[in-house]
């Protein structure tokens, strides 16, 4: 039984669990991708990728639910990626993430 106890506490931080994200986006017709991340139980990030010829100016607002929404404005040059990232106060439940892009 004593084994049993300490393979189950063992596992205990194996179990972590992730929080959904919701992404809203509106790329105005540039070749715009993200991948989403859930840093930490209150970090968020997003990675945005342009697969473009163009430059690009995204504003990325992260969205908790009670807390305010943090707001970032990144600058993504024609063929790479930049990285966004949020900090909150409290756990993240679900994450709203609202990604708008525009031509510089």
């Amino acid at each position: 039984m004593k084994k049993f106890c300490c393979v189950l506490l063992a596992m205990l931080p194996l179990t972590a669990f992730a929080y959904p994200i919701d992404v809203t986006k509106e790329l105005n017709g540039l070749s715009i991708d993200y991948n989403a991340y859930d840093t930490d139980n209150d970090i968020a990030s997003i990675q945005v990728n342009n697969y473009g010829t163009t430059d690009a100016i995204c504003k990325v607002v992260f969205n908790n639910g009670p807390e305010a929404p943090r707001t970032r404005t990144i600058e993504v040059a024609a063929g790479k990626h930049k990285n966004a990232t949020a900090k909150f106060t409290r756990t993240i439940i679900k994450m709203r993430i609202n990604l708008s892009c525009s031509p510089k």
